[in-house]
């Protein structure tokens, strides 16, 4: 791969869309343990706006520290270009999706034409649905499961000083708050699979999608106050987070827990125990074996990605001024000539 070039999306400095350049840069290499991929499909999340900016949103003594030019993204989809000589399970043309390198800020490097990818990262894309679907997955996707289901891993909680602990959703009352973006929409077929009662908050043009998706409930936001209608709820999954998640603890029923998937600038304190409500939340980590667990709930429609718009990968600058529209509904995602 030596001397050979690639085209990827670059930063040279922090800033808002305008900073990302579509660029020749050179091939990565693949190292022990590492698969290259030729990239069809990258999907698009929060930390990578959050990244481009310089994750403002964070305390200045929890930004991470880089180095430029940076390539932003985690979620890939493609084919396999080459495969390292102790690699087992995985050959050059087979198609995979990944969640590459999470949390390791800015070594994930996959908005570009080609990605190099640890092993235990990888998992063979699920049949029936195109890169694209499959590119829209993992971070989402692996986020519901490990807050919802099995955390997955035993990388330290850096958000809590205790281990998130899943709740069980059998027949339970379980809320989605923002449940038509990226991680709301697989959080609500998530809860339904697992046979809770599922109550989602969206705006009211999300209604009928939602309702496809297994909601049994659809509560426009824009029209009644989630907090004043829900009551005796088991499980709150605010896929929004913030201050504002503290409005959910009214909602909750004693033994109740409350999940902020962002949770700076809320501290529950002493209200959640006096309420007897748990709050919890975790960071999600790169798991090549639950996305190939999930593959097969991908493949046969059990669980569905829903795309909100697609870009090339020249026009992420496009795609981010997308996101930060907000009113999302699934997932944006770059295709890869």
């Amino acid at each position: 791969m030596i001397g050979k070039t690639m085209k990827a999306i670059q930063i040279h400095e922090f800033g808002g869309p305008e900073v990302l350049k579509y660029e020749d840069v050179p091939m990565p290499e693949v190292g022990p343990g590492e698969v290259l991929v030729r990239v069809k499909a990258i999907g698009i999340n929060p930390p990578d706006w959050y990244l481009r900016d310089g994750y403002k949103a964070l305390p200045p003594e929890w930004r991470p520290q880089v180095a430029f030019p940076l390539i932003l993204g985690t979620d890939i989809s493609g084919v396999v270009e080459a495969v390292s000589d102790d690699v087992q399970g995985f050959a050059v043309g087979d198609e995979v999706y990944s969640m590459v390198r999470f949390f390791s800020v800015g070594e994930s490097r996959a908005y570009a034409q080609y990605v190099s990818v640890p092993v235990q990262d990888l998992a063979l894309k699920p049949r029936g649905i195109d890169h694209v679907q499959a590119a829209g997955a993992p971070m989402s996707l692996l986020t519901v499961w490990q807050f919802m289901v099995e955390v997955g891993h035993d990388a330290p909680n850096q958000l809590q000083s205790e281990r998130h602990v899943p709740v069980p959703l059998k027949e339970r009352r379980v809320v989605v708050n923002g449940a038509a973006g990226g991680v709301g929409h697989f959080a609500v077929q998530v809860a339904k699979l697992k046979g809770a009662y599922v109550i989602a908050i969206a705006s009211g043009r999300h209604g009928a999608l939602l309702r496809d998706l297994g909601a049994d409930e659809v509560i426009d936001y824009t029209r009644t106050p989630p907090e004043d209608v829900v009551h005796d709820a088991d499980l709150v999954l605010d896929t929004l987070g913030g201050a504002a998640s503290r409005r959910f603890l009214s909602t909750l029923k004693r033994g109740g827990a409350l999940f902020p998937v962002f949770p700076l600038g809320f501290n529950a304190g002493d209200e959640a125990k006096e309420l007897g409500i748990t709050v919890s939340t975790a960071q999600v980590r790169s798991s090549g074996a639950q996305l190939a667990q999930l593959a097969p709930l991908l493949a046969d429609g059990t669980l569905k990605t829903v795309i909100d718009s697609t870009y090339p990968l020249a026009a992420a600058r496009q795609a981010h001024e997308r996101a930060a529209k907000g009113h999302i509904q699934g997932k944006i995602v770059l295709t890869v000539d």
